[in-house]
């Protein structure tokens, strides 16, 4: 308010610029009535409070810049924790895939242990079945054999004893000789 009053006071003192040509104070004056039309309007404005006026809807701007300055404040420290949210989140799953990858690489070299320990337990197995088919492939070649040798040693025997006995005793003594052979096969 002082302000106003002392910026109203350096105008009225204030000297014309000798514009027009008389004295100051007469309405033919175009200095003198311009100064009375100025000052009559900074009475209007005076009158009808419009510097307060002004002032509340500075005053009305200010507030809104100042909350949203504070909403902005607000939205830029919620955006910052949920960065900080989002890395700590991020820093977690990084984490956790990196435990995924190391499980994985442990349960890949268990698996291939595991295959390994199987292929060894199937190639025992095989040679097991493939020494036991020898083992029975052989004892058929000595059975076979055997056979064969009990049929060479009958017809030397018969021949033998066709030579040496007469009909009837052939006859017997290929029967004692088939006895024993089933015998002996049995």
């Amino acid at each position: 308010m002082i302000a106003r009053l002392i910026a109203a006071l350096a105008m009225l003192g204030a000297t014309p610029a000798l514009a027009a040509s008389g004295p100051f104070f007469s309405l033919r004056n175009t200095d003198f009535v311009v100064t009375l039309a100025f000052l009559l309007f900074v009475g209007i404005l005076l009158y009808f409070r419009v510097p307060a006026a002004v002032g509340k809807l500075l005053d009305k701007r200010a507030e809104g810049i100042k909350a949203d300055v504070a909403e902005a404040r607000r939205l830029r420290d919620e955006a910052q924790d949920i960065y900080a949210s989002y890395e700590r989140r991020q820093r977690e799953v990084r984490t956790q895939a990196d435990e995924i990858v190391a499980n994985a690489r442990k349960e890949a070299m268990a698996q291939a242990d595991k295959a390994k320990l199987d292929l060894e337990k199937s190639i025992e197995r095989r040679l097991a079945a493939a020494q036991d088919q020898i083992a029975s492939a052989e004892s058929e070649a000595v059975r076979v054999v055997r056979d064969r040798a009990v049929q060479v040693a009958i017809a030397a025997a018969s021949e033998v004893l066709a030579r040496q006995l007469g009909p009837q005793e052939r006859s017997a003594g290929i029967d004692r000789a088939i006895d024993d052979v089933a015998r002996h096969l049995n």
